[in-house]
């Protein structure tokens, strides 16, 4: 372990700063782009290094205080050091950047990053552990709880039901507080942000509006909103739990499936006209599966809408996907400000279908 001297080049996707040392990368978290630092190096390999900070020796303009006495200890932010309007910035640079380097899209046509109104106090949801008397979140880089009093990103109501638990004593296990009763199932973290994406969705479903299906569509955040604006809409999802609280609240034009989206999407396509079917795929971090890529390749539709959680599996995804789809907008989308997470939202178009408007 050694101590050096670093300058700062960039932040890479996860959040920590990018300096060189005899030619390799080393990664140094809670360090912003242009800063000169102190670290001490924890873990050096062939090809890249990792390192502490120890001392910012000349701090960027961007940098800031955070407001969460945790922050560096706990493993949930990475950015509150940075500016929110830096941050805004880095995520849209990462997103670019990932399409150029692992999906081989040069010049995407990206669009103005949707910023989130609250970068503190947005979390409608939170899961925190318990052990021991212990209450709160695992430590960043350890499997060991850090005792958490109050959450600086979560709503007030949230935070309200994590003093009423640690004052209950629980059990050791993990508990999920929420801001909105409902269904424990999946549901958007940030809800001014949703109802954000929603419209944006929602702008890139031309006519015709035949048929939409929504492919992963947990208890049909899209396709609710949606629903007035199509004949029929087709929902997949495998959480059962989603599905039945989807249906309770279906028109006679809304379907909802508990199946497979890899082995489903593949028949509905060809059960329908591509050219009248629009598509919403919003997949885990993983991204789509094989399957469902070479479904699209096979039957694409007319317009596909892809929600991302993850820039790397949309890079790839995008990258096998042009070979049908035509690249419209990419629209990042800051559900989790003072994170390094990054929402996105793709328009595509069959490629077919631009070229018969010509």
């Amino acid at each position: 372990m050694r101590d050096i001297e670093l300058q700062i080049e960039d932040i890479a996707f996860g959040g920590k700063g990018v300096g060189r040392i005899e030619g390799k990368a080393c990664f140094v978290p809670f360090t912003i782009a242009g800063e000169r630092v102190r670290v001490k190096i924890r873990r050096e390999k062939k090809n890249f290094a990792e390192a502490d900070l120890l001392e910012v020796i000349k701090a960027a303009p961007e940098r800031t205080k955070p407001q969460c006495p945790y922050f560096g200890s706990c493993g949930g932010c990475s950015y509150q050091h940075i500016d929110y309007s830096h941050q805004l910035e880095i995520k849209a640079r990462q997103v670019a950047q990932a399409l150029r380097r692992l999906g081989r899209i040069e010049n995407a046509p990206m669009r103005s990053i949707v910023p989130s109104p609250n970068p503190y106090a947005y979390r409608n949801r939170i899961t925190v552990h318990a052990e021991d008397g212990v209450v709160g979140y695992f430590r960043r880089d350890q499997h060991r709880l850090l005792d958490v009093e109050s959450c600086p990103i979560a709503l007030p109501a949230v935070n309200a039901a994590l003093a009423e638990l640690r004052a209950s004593r629980p059990r050791d296990g993990h508990f999920t507080l929420r801001a909105h009763p409902g269904p424990r199932i999946f549901a958007q973290t940030n809800d001014p942000v949703a109802e954000e994406l929603a419209r944006l969705v929602g702008e890139m479903l031309p006519p015709p509006r035949d048929l939409l299906i929504d492919a992963y569509c947990g208890a049909g955040f899209f396709a609710k909103r949606l629903r007035e604006n199509f004949d029929r809409i087709i929902g997949i999802e495998w959480d059962r739990f989603a599905v039945a609280a989807a249906d309770a609240t279906a028109t006679p034009t809304e379907t909802y499936l508990a199946a497979d989206v890899e082995t489903t999407l593949g028949r509905l396509l060809r059960e329908n006209e591509p050219a009248n079917v629009s598509l919403i795929v919003d997949p885990p971090a993983t991204g789509l599966p094989v399957g469902v890529r070479n479904t699209l390749l096979h039957s694409p539709p007319q317009t596909l809408v892809y929600v991302s959680c993850h820039p790397a599996t949309l890079a790839r995804d995008l990258g096998e996907l042009q070979q049908k789809f035509t690249i419209l907008s990419v629209t990042p989308v800051d559900m989790f400000p003072q994170t390094a997470e990054i929402e996105c939202v793709v328009h595509l178009q069959n490629v077919n279908q631009i070229l018969s408007a010509f």
